[in-house]
């Protein structure tokens, strides 16, 4: 539905509306929720964004996090580096798209983005 509405032109807000009115249609009470809480995993504001190459600043997990990554490019590849700067994870998506990665281990991290285009990256802990 949200890919219907983004092709014919409908600003943001009016997209939004429409995802809350088609989560708000579905009669059953869990896969209404589970819709609601899609939502808002969709429209969270990611701890990281940018376009093309960049590396963050270091960061402290206390706890496991699901990491979240998209890319809006062809190529998108991200290098999950503890605090000594060696690579503990390399992920990427092959053309645009969305995946995400377990950090099971509490430390210090830093991120290592190669991309063609725009991305972005969310930490939620678990």
């Amino acid at each position: 539905m949200v890919a219907c509405v983004l092709a014919s032109g409908v600003g943001r807000a009016e997209i939004i509306r429409e995802s809350f009115l088609a989560c708000r249609a579905i009669a059953g009470p869990a896969e209404r929720l589970a819709c609601y809480d899609d939502l808002a995993h969709h429209y969270e504001t990611p701890r990281f964004s940018g376009s093309r190459n960049a590396m963050t600043e270091p960061f402290t997990l206390d706890r496991p996090h699901l990491m979240r990554f998209s890319s809006q490019g062809v190529i998108f590849v991200l290098y999950l580096m503890d605090g000594a700067g060696n690579v503990v994870q390399n992920l990427h998506i092959g053309g645009a798209g969305e995946d995400s990665y377990l950090i099971a281990r509490p430390g210090v991290y830093q991120l290592r983005i190669n991309a063609a285009e725009d991305w972005r990256i969310w930490l939620e802990p678990k």
